[in-house]
């Protein structure tokens, strides 16, 4: 039973007294705790409880209704060799005080922690340290940097090459041995220089109470290099005994090599992200008045006015103002052709200008900017872990110790089988030298590092490695219309009165009024109406006491009247009598426009107007649908637009079901009915009233032309609002897991038949350390080949 400790935990939603006692009764249920007290004018609360347990804390108290302010912080890592290492590190993160979480992870030498509001990050560094391995404090302008250690398996192979010639003699017959202080002084530099760094890691393993690959490696190679010591003390004067001084040698120097070759592979994993931080110019050519002068990024603020000049990258993001060019954002929306700018289009930093000069108003800066929302993203899928390594994390937790054991086990049973010392030795030093824990932790970052960059490179933000596991499961795919499979830019084709006396009633009259309710929208047809009514020239005054309902419609009072705007539901559930007008709404809806009903609620409840739009549907859509019906994938179509229209293009693309008039809390119901039946779901989509589906969907993928809302909601966000890339990105999630699958089965493949061989002898310690650092460098080439993935 592990002793209490006191936690003391910021607050964040309390408003009185009975707040501060409805989180003291949680808190106060959970199993360990007491002495619970909080504190509302300070906004904390004090109690005790075991050890590790702020997580469930923290959860208690948001499942109460309140909140614990956290904020995310990244460190950078270096001396890690194994997935030991990195299971280590976490231990150390995690007990250190206001520490929510903690994912270490080994391919791209970083840290991710959620911490409490406040919390000191020299605590955190100190707590690495002191596990053995050093940390500093990871910023956008510091990418991570790995340890080169070039020349130092340069000169191990060179000192170990002389000692393996007399093996390669005897394949042609040839018997000889270089003399004993030959072996030992060409060894002895390789065993206590080159390799200290091995003694060093594995030390610091064992104070830590734990164990590495450095550790095994030490052993197995000072086991070696004691025994020729032993045989060479114990020869007779002139007698040339069979030393192992190459074994140990060998072993090291074939070791950093892998490590070397590792570390390269590694940081070519990482290429995704260097390509998008090297998209970032360092400096602008800012325009004040008649002058234009060079200012770093830093010095920039809204609004400023930038000249970019054709083949110049565009600094940040902005509006242009003056001049036309195409741009080519190809690395960062996966867009291959150039894309028109004139005044009044937007610009993304990080492309580049074409073939004219243009002014732009800077609309966006540093962590705001899309490329800076883009290198985040990727970051944080790369470095997060996938459900599948928890399993792999548990495993590594054991290995060392275990190999430890079968070690023993080896040299006592070879003793035991009447081998001498010598070979019973050998053996177990193969065991220790083959064991290689390196291959089982880098399976699958690699895999997600590789996965995720590739498709960034295509336009497919993968947000987190979750979603990346899941999305090769998905079933059914549930799909927006408007925006999605459709242009997301309907036009208002026509426009009918109802029958009044009213001698205003006209339809010009009604569309100014339409547009009043619509002002400040950002609803397609709300910008359709306004659209036209721009076209017209017609006024469109701001209506009062505006209100947006949600799936339905607005309403507003505007001439001392309150007026609806919204879909047939909007009517239904106000008792608004529509017949009027529903011989042309039936009509146009059998001829797919979608509608849009302006009423008059009080004083007098009557339908006015009716308002027909068209939105065509997506060049990609089509195309799309077909390839997720070939991969044997069912797609639904829900929508909150009418029947006809929601019908048109779900038959025009061979959409499996449909279901139109559909709520925002209806689409998230229906969703979860698909995952009741067993159904693995995604949801496809763009809107603010597509988030709750998205977040309710197993695997959410938001259009990158959508809402921020809906790409916060998301796993997945598509950088173009291509349909086609929908099936592209489960294309790459697919091949992702295959290869995180292919780099586990030949990590514990390995493990399994290679250390048996080991301890039956089949193998001596210089193969042994050949087959290691293979096993490590093939799963990171493995993971290497996603690169080659187009969608």
């Amino acid at each position: 039973m592990h002793r209490a400790i006191a936690y003391d935990l910021p607050l964040r939603g309390m408003s009185c007294a009975s707040c501060a006692a409805r989180i003291e009764k949680a808190l106060g249920a959970l199993p360990g705790v007491s002495a619970v007290q909080v504190n509302l004018a300070s906004e904390r609360v004090r109690l005790q409880a075991p050890p590790g347990q702020l997580a469930s804390l923290r959860q208690c108290i948001e499942e109460a209704g309140y909140q614990v302010p956290v904020h995310n912080l990244s460190l950078h890592l270096q001396g890690m060799t194994c997935a030991s290492c990195a299971a280590r590190i976490e231990r150390a993160l995690l007990a250190v005080d206001g520490v929510c979480q903690a994912s270490v992870n080994l391919a791209s030498e970083t840290a991710q922690l959620q911490l409490l509001a406040g919390s000191d990050v020299q605590t955190l560094l100190h707590a690495v340290e002191q596990a053995g391995f050093g940390a500093r404090l990871a910023t956008p302008d510091s990418p991570p940097t790995l340890v080169r250690r070039d020349w130092q398996p340069l000169l191990a192979l060179l000192l170990a090459i002389p000692l393996m010639l007399p093996m390669f003699a005897e394949w042609f017959g040839v018997h000889w041995m270089l003399p004993a202080w030959i072996q030992f002084a060409l060894a002895a530099p390789v065993q206590f220089i080159l390799g200290a760094r091995f003694y060093r890691a594995g030390w610091r393993a064992l104070r830590a109470g734990s164990g590495n690959m450095d550790l095994l490696v030490a052993i197995g190679t000072s086991a070696a290099f004691g025994l020729s010591l032993y045989l060479w003390w114990q020869a007779e004067p002139g007698a040339m005994p069979h030393l192992y001084f190459e074994s140990a040698a060998v072993v090291i120097a074939l070791v950093l090599l892998g490590k070397h070759l590792e570390s390269r592979a590694k940081r070519q994993t990482g290429a995704a992200i260097a390509a998008l931080q090297a998209l970032r110019p360092q400096q602008a050519r800012r325009v004040t008045g008649d002058q234009e002068s060079w200012v770093a990024l830093s010095e920039l603020r809204r609004a400023d006015r930038l000249r970019v000049l054709p083949g110049e990258r565009f600094p940040c993001d902005g509006l242009v103002l003056e001049g036309h060019s195409q741009a080519d954002e190809s690395l960062i929306s996966g867009e291959s052709l150039p894309q028109a700018k004139a005044p009044g289009s937007t610009v993304t930093g990080g492309s580049l200008n074409g073939e004219g000069s243009l002014l732009v108003s800077v609309t966006a800066l540093g962590a705001e900017s899309v490329l800076a929302r883009i290198i985040r993203l990727v970051e944080d899928a790369q470095a997060a872990k996938a459900p599948i390594q928890k399993l792999v994390d548990r495993i590594s937790a054991w290995f060392v110790p275990v190999v430890l054991l079968i070690a023993l086990l080896t040299l006592g049973g070879w003793l035991l089988a009447g081998a001498g010392l010598e070979q019973a030795l050998l053996n177990a030093v193969s065991v220790l030298v083959i064991a290689c824990p390196c291959a089982l932790g880098l399976a699958t970052p690699t895999a997600i590092m590789a996965g995720t960059g590739v498709a960034a490179r295509h336009g497919i933000l993968i947000k987190d490695a979750s979603a990346l596991e899941v999305a090769h499961k998905v079933t059914d795919l549930v799909f927006d219309k408007t925006g999605t499979l459709t242009e997301g830019q309907p036009q208002l084709v026509a426009l009918c009165s109802a029958p009044s006396p009213d001698a205003a009633a006209h339809d010009t009259h009604w569309l100014s009024l339409a547009g009043s309710l619509q002002r400040g929208s950002e609803h397609p047809l709300a910008r359709a109406v306004l659209r036209a009514c721009r076209s017209q020239r017609l006024p469109t005054p701001a209506a009062s006491d505006s209100q947006v309902l949600p799936g339905r419609g607005v309403r507003g009072s505007l001439e001392g009247r309150e007026w609806l705007l919204g879909n047939a539901r909007l009517l239904q559930e106000m008792a608004i009598d529509s017949q009027p007008l529903a011989a042309q709404a039936a009509q146009w809806e059998a001829a797919g426009h979608s509608l849009a009903w302006l009423a008059e609620y009080r004083p007098t409840p009557r339908a006015v107007a009716l308002l027909a739009f068209a939105d065509p549907i997506k060049d990609g859509a089509g195309a799309a649908i077909t390839a997720l019906h070939q991969a044997g994938l069912r797609c639904h179509l829900l929508s909150g637009d009418n029947p006809g229209s929601a019908g048109r293009v779900a038959q025009a693309l061979g959409i499996d079901q449909l279901q139109a008039q559909v709520l925002p809390a209806d689409k998230a119901a229906r969703i979860r009915q698909l995952q009741d039946q067993g159904r693995v779901v995604g949801m496809v989509g763009d809107g603010i009233n597509d988030a709750p589906a998205l977040a309710a969907a197993d695997v959410g993928i938001a259009m990158g032309s959508g809402t921020d809302v809906a790409m916060q909601a998301a796993g997945i966000t598509l950088m173009r609002g291509d349909p086609r890339l929908v099936s592209a990105a489960l294309a790459i999630s697919r091949r992702t897991y295959g290869k995180i699958r292919q780099n586990l089965f030949w990590a514990f493949a390995y493990n399994l038949l290679a250390l048996p061989l080991a301890a039956a002898g089949l193998l001596n310690p210089m193969l042994a350390g050949a087959a290691m650092a293979l096993s490590s460098l093939s799963v990171v080439s493995n993971a290497l080949l996603l690169y080659r993935w187009r969608p």
